[in-house]
């Protein structure tokens, strides 16, 4: 990594003094980034891509911890039980943070009070794509096949929590339409699925869509966001399925008892260096888009974020055991 492209401008040094007046001595060692995923997909590539950003202006490594399984409870129960001093964070994509929450009965922690929110992060559009197979090549094709054959044509989530899932069932809310939903843990399992031609489409992550897009293994129909971030590629919204523009998001929280002056300097420390050229060019490539918050707006956002999600959950009758 070049210097020259990682190190923080000396007004953002500043701010970080001034933020993290509390915590002047943090880090005083390495930090550690839990996932509560496999290493693939969006939020494992966040999680890296930031951990090798902020190494030079924390001058301490941060470290990548996945811990996959329980569709996200798994590292989310491991972080709100840490040691709440500064050196344990969760990177986490919508499930652990707003849609858990309304899907469990019994989640074992409380995603509003046991985390401090530190910083938004990214959203990350999703990608509704066919195999090339697919006789359809836009979305009303896809439906239309689809009600011509309801209930068996096969797609791929990155697990019945995700966005990817709740877009395509959001999607079937408005059209009528019935497909095949086949679960997968991760992202990287859902491509296998999907490569195989076990399954026939998927709403991905735009990210790691766009180079099997772009090869040809893949063909876009519609992209999630508000404006289109893809040439050629409608968004939802302009389709008419509004409901259905979701998008994955990966933020960052930390234990709720952490001293407030360390959750400002990591904040501040993230939102500059998602500024700085290597990071900002790493962000655009995966179609990661930054959003800048402080840790009260973000606070703000996640709350709006769980009662949108509580209602999607109870309209579409979806229950988690």
């Amino acid at each position: 990594m070049r210097n020259s492209l990682t190190r923080l401008p000396a007004l953002a040094l500043c701010l970080l003094a001034a933020a993290g007046a509390f915590a002047q001595d943090w880090p005083a060692r390495a930090i550690k980034f839990v996932v509560p995923s496999s290493p693939s997909g969006g939020t494992d590539l966040y999680a890296r891509l930031l951990a090798q950003a902020l190494t030079e202006p924390l001058r301490q490594q941060v470290v990548i911890e996945n811990r996959a399984g329980g569709a996200g409870n798994i590292g989310a129960v491991a972080v709100a039980k840490a040691l709440p001093d500064g050196y344990t964070f969760l990177v986490s994509g919508n499930p652990s943070l707003v849609i858990n929450p309304a899907l469990y009965k019994d989640l074992p922690y409380d995603a509003e009070r046991d985390f401090a929110p530190v910083a938004r992060g990214v959203v990350n559009p999703l990608v509704l794509s066919v195999l090339p197979e697919v006789p359809a090549r836009s979305v009303a094709e896809l439906i239309a096949l689809a009600k011509r054959e309801p209930g068996t044509i096969p797609f791929a989530s990155a697990g019945s929590t995700t966005a990817t899932y709740f877009g395509v069932r959001l999607l079937e809310e408005a059209s009528g339409a019935r497909f095949l939903h086949v679960p997968y843990k991760g992202a990287g399992q859902a491509y296998q699925g999907l490569f195989s031609g076990q399954i026939k489409f998927m709403l991905a992550d735009m990210g790691t869509a766009i180079p099997h897009i772009r090869s040809g293994k893949l063909v876009a129909l519609a992209a999630t966001y508000s404006t289109r971030m893809l040439p050629g590629v409608p968004t939802m919204a302009e389709l008419g399925y509004p409901d259905s523009d979701v998008s994955a998001v990966f933020s960052v929280v930390a234990p709720a008892a952490v001293p407030r002056g360390i959750v400002e300097h990591m904040n501040a420390a993230i939102n500059h260096a998602m500024k700085t050229p290597w990071l900002a060019e790493k962000l655009e490539a995966a179609v990661f888009i930054p959003v800048f918050e402080t840790p009260d707006q973000f606070a703000a956002t996640l709350k709006r974020d769980r009662e949108k999600w509580a209602a999607i959950v109870k309209r579409l009758g979806i229950k988690v055991e």
